[in-house]
């Protein structure tokens, strides 16, 4: 039996990893109090991203910490989460009822980037975050339809900006709700991003933790309006594991790179095709390139997805896979990365200009 102490506490406490924030909870300055009084040891911790799913494990692997130094111990963990704004690129103005915007983005097209970017939305919903989710694809808006509200339209109670629409718990923009879904968008590129910006700064979002932005493929006029006008906290770049998709994913990742926005890591998309007959397991688009982009690249793997039908079928059925089935094996995968992506955001440097008013000088 080890005497109990501050100090014997958070070296016990040093010895686990966190699988989210890839680190101990010491290093990652989640303990904030630590109390002993005789035999009872009372701590707190605080994570700075949502975690429903993984508090229980997480109290329980902590207990089990202290009563490895002392059996008798009466432990008590607090365990709260609390989401900071962080910061993004120097001079860009903040985006009321938003705390951080998070960019989904792929070099290419066709690797499943949009349901990757709703079900991480939901996922970190259910892990008890207030998230909303803007199409940022004007000439192929998604989203409507993937979240079952294709006919809705949105509110304006000023005339001037937009309520978001509602949807499996999520708050959503996109101008698939202005238009009809077979109208064609035949814009030029200023006006694509005039439209861009409009859809994020005019919509009352509501208090959101996060903002997932599901961006068009490609580096083009959408991507660089975002990197210049909108305060972008981290990008995540989805590939899939196929030599084609890497070389366009790598040029994702070096964009957001120039235009100082942190990457949080690489998702790999259809990595694993499993037969819903044999249970045959074939990689169709190869395999391991998703991480062999993250260790070129010196950035996170934040996890892999397989090619399941039923993910393509939530997502035409309007109910992606999240909210359809919140306790399967692939919903479990979803969450996985979206804890991994904000426990990453977790740890960048904060950002407090939101709470202080400017100062405005005038001259008489």
């Amino acid at each position: 039996m080890t005497a109990l102490t501050q100090e014997t506490i958070q070296n016990a406490l040093k010895d686990y990893i966190d699988p989210y924030l890839q680190k101990d909870l010491v290093s990652a300055k989640c303990i904030k109090n630590i109390a002993i009084a005789d035999n009872k040891v009372t701590i707190d911790i605080e994570l700075g991203f949502p975690c429903q799913s993984h508090q229980t494990s997480l109290i329980d692997t902590i207990k089990s910490k202290i009563n490895a130094l002392d059996s008798a111990a009466d432990v008590s963990v607090t365990l709260h989460h609390r989401i900071a704004s962080h910061a993004a690129q120097r001079g860009v103005e903040h985006i009321k009822g938003v705390k951080n915007i998070v960019a989904v983005a792929s070099g290419k097209g066709g690797v499943g980037k949009s349901t990757v970017a709703v079900n991480l939305a939901l996922a970190l919903v259910a892990e008890g975050a207030t998230v909303g989710i803007l199409d940022a694809d004007i000439y192929g808006p998604s989203q409507p339809r993937m979240l079952g509200v294709r006919l809705e339209k949105p509110e304006s109670a000023d005339g001037k900006t937009f309520e978001p629409i509602m949807s499996h718990g999520l708050q959503a923009m996109s101008i698939g709700f202005l238009i009809d879904e077979e109208t064609p968008m035949i814009w030029r590129g200023p006006m694509v991003t005039q439209a861009l910006e409009q859809l994020l700064r005019d919509t009352q979002w509501r208090e959101l933790d996060y903002l997932i932005i599901d961006l068009p493929p490609g580096t083009g006029d959408t991507q660089l309006t975002l990197a210049q006008k909108i305060p972008v906290s981290g990008a995540v770049i989805v590939t899939t594991p196929q030599d084609i998709s890497l070389i366009d994913a790598r040029k994702g990742l070096k964009m957001f790179e120039k235009v100082q926005v942190p990457v949080l890591g690489v998702i790999e998309n259809m990595s694993i095709h499993i037969c819903s007959k044999c249970g045959h397991e074939e990689h169709i688009f190869g395999t391991g390139g998703g991480g062999r982009l993250a260790d070129e690249q010196d950035v996170d793997f934040l996890g892999s997805l397989p090619l399941d039908k039923q993910i393509r079928e939530d997502a035409d059925g309007g109910k992606p896979t999240v909210a359809a089935d919140p306790n399967g094996r692939i919903s479990q995968l979803y969450r996985d990365i979206a804890l991994r992506t904000v426990a990453k955001l977790s740890q960048q440097a904060k950002d407090f200009s939101a709470r202080f008013p400017s100062i405005k000088i005038v001259s008489n």
